[in-house]
């Protein structure tokens, strides 16, 4: 191995030592109850909450995808970032003071599932079971996703086996998550969070200087292809819209929501959403500068970039010093892994209230609960290792997928019921169906539609979360309004979630 490698290696068990001691402090501190291990006793402040809930959403894909984004599309790839970012402040808004008063309300939540049962007092569990289906299945194929990411990492960047890269990504998680539970994997989210924001302030920069400043780096993209400069390049008004309804998809992702339900108290979401809008905007432009200085900087070495989502990993190869470079390639870890942590929890959190729990054992005690949690954890982890054994996976359209997937299922049905009181179970259930139907659908039916004299596949012209999240919202009302109004016992919880607001 030479020294590069060996830079890097050394960056990197530093930083797997701080993320296992993370898990290891918070495992002394948590309360050993389910709420103590599955939301952190509701004790996060702003700080933690806006990077826990920011480095959980992004992943891999700030380093890896968006990068590639911007160095295959140019600077149209903007309308991603403009769509995440107006999302996020609405989410932080709209979901966050209200989702985090009403579920403890409704007999404190812990889980979304909890929430749904609760809040429409579902004596037929018909929410919360299939609420629960969707995150099970969607979040273990997902883990397995990022999983295939961290392999790949390894890899390209340490000339390691693909199998060795999955199980050292999947080991570490696994080790803070079993034991400190929600605490950890926030506090370690915290960290990973900085370490992302960092890499990208220092990689844009660095590569910009390396290439003679912003204005020379402009003019290096215009003389390679002025199309790779116009922000509307190849898009129609459909495909600006698909590009920007990413966006749409924040509303309805439980390992984002759940941040909100675990922050100490609703007048702290002010400050977590200017903490967590600014860490955002910071990452978004580091990351859409990467890509765009990529495209001049592989022009002007002449080199051979393949895959342009490795753009990140060429700079930190070629543009540092081994021990730092090892510190970046730590960072696109921990967008990975802060993910993958995030989403074992909230299986884990899903098997063991609403299935064990449930069937099971209604009487489970506290602690007999953080146990199932953890068997979960570790159980959900080797399942998904198994589903990304393959080394071809394909990680970005799985993911893509999938925040459809939740975005339609969820984002309507949590929404209306923060803000509309004549909402019903019925009503609920049809969104939550409809949402997850559509999307299905629309990604794996075998129709197309004709653009400009072609033939193109429905979710190529217009990304599945738009009609899914429009035909569930309509669900939504149409149900409710279609069938008896609400209890006044839960019209009362609503009246009481909002005089504490």
């Amino acid at each position: 191995m030479g020294e590069v490698p060996i830079g890097a290696v050394v960056s990197l068990v530093l930083y797997f030592l701080l993320m296992i001691g993370i898990g290891v402090y918070a495992f002394i501190k948590a309360d050993n109850d389910s709420e103590g291990y599955m939301l952190g006793g509701r004790k996060l402040g702003p700080a933690v909450t806006a990077l826990s809930a920011g480095a959980s959403d992004m992943s891999g894909w700030l380093l890896l995808g968006l990068p590639g984004y911007m160095y295959a599309s140019g600077v149209v790839s903007i309308w991603i970032a403009i769509g995440l970012t107006i999302g996020a402040l609405l989410n932080y808004i709209l979901v966050a003071p209200r989702l985090r008063v009403y579920t403890e309300v409704s007999n404190n939540s812990i889980t979304l599932p909890d929430y749904f049962a609760n809040r429409f007092e579902d004596k037929s569990h018909l929410l919360r079971v299939i609420s629960a289906i969707v995150i099970i299945l969607f979040f273990t194929v997902y883990t397995a996703a990022s999983l295939t990411g961290g392999g790949k990492l390894f890899v390209s960047s340490f000339g390691s086996t693909y199998q060795m890269g999955l199980w050292v990504t999947a080991g570490v998680v696994v080790a803070y998550t079993l034991f400190g539970g929600f605490m950890a994997v926030s506090m370690t989210d915290f960290v990973q969070g900085c370490i992302m924001m960092l890499a990208m302030i220092i990689v844009p920069i660095v590569a910009l200087t390396d290439l003679g400043g912003l204005s020379a780096t402009t003019q290096a993209v215009q003389n390679i292809n002025p199309d790779l400069l116009n922000i509307f390049n190849g898009v129609s008004t459909i495909g600006v819209i698909s590009l920007a309804a990413w966006g749409l998809g924040y509303f309805g992702q439980p390992h984002i929501v759940v941040r909100f339900m675990a922050i100490r108290s609703v007048k702290d979401v002010p400050t977590a959403r200017n903490i967590g809008i600014s860490w955002m905007v910071l990452s978004l432009i580091g990351s859409l500068m990467v890509g765009f200085a990529g495209i001049a900087y592989v022009q002007k070495t002449g080199m051979s970039l393949e895959d342009p989502e490795t753009v990140f990993i060429v700079f930190t190869q070629f543009l540092f010093n081994p021990y730092i470079s090892g510190f970046l390639l730590a960072a696109i870890l921990a967008a990975i892994m802060s993910t993958i942590s995030s989403q074992l929890l909230v299986v884990s959190s899903s098997l063991t209230r609403d299935v064990y729990k449930l069937f099971f054992h209604s009487e489970a005690s506290e602690q007999r609960q953080v146990l199932v949690g953890r068997i979960s954890v570790v159980v959900v982890a080797v399942i998904a290792i198994l589903l990304a054994s393959d080394p071809d996976s394909s990680v970005l359209d799985l993911v893509s997928n999938a925040w459809a997937g939740f975005g339609a299922a969820f984002g309507p049905l949590i929404l209306l019921s923060l803000f509309w009181r004549r909402m019903n179970r019925n009503g609920a259930l049809a969104g939550m169906v409809v949402g997850a139907l559509t999307v299905i659908i629309w990604l794996y039916a075998p129709f197309t539609i004709m653009v400009d004299g072609t033939e193109t596949a429905l979710n190529d012209w217009l990304y599945a979360i738009v009609p899914g999240f429009v035909l569930s919202l309509i669900a939504v009302v149409v149900g409710s309004l279609t069938t008896a109004p609400p209890p006044t016992s839960i019209t009362d919880k609503f009246t009481e979630m909002e005089s504490k607001l």
